[in-house]
């Protein structure tokens, strides 16, 4: 693992314990425990992917995904997921 890598792992590994405790204290399932889980899997998919070597690389092609979108987003799942990020930007107003 390089840098990056390890460092997005802590990160990972914390917000994977956040929400594991976030899920375990709510009194009952309403929309957000839904959020909340799909999220864990796609934090233990990265998670496996950084320990097994396969960080990083589109599960479409295979090809390596761009760096710096994988260190804001790092559970990114392949290049067509990146092309959808567009629709969350915020568009200039002038």
């Amino acid at each position: 693992m390089n840098a990056m890598q390890e460092k997005l792992f802590l990160e990972l590994r914390h917000t994977k314990q956040e929400i594991e405790n976030s899920l375990s204290n709510k009194p009952k399932q309403d929309w957000l425990t839904a959020v909340l889980e799909d999220e864990l899997s796609d934090i233990n998919t990265a998670i496996r992917k950084l320990e097994s070597g396969k960080f990083g690389q589109c599960e479409i092609s295979g090809e390596f995904l761009p760096a710096e979108l994988l260190s804001m987003i790092p559970t990114l799942k392949s290049k067509r997921d990146s092309e959808h990020l567009v629709n969350y930007y915020k568009k200039s107003i002038y």
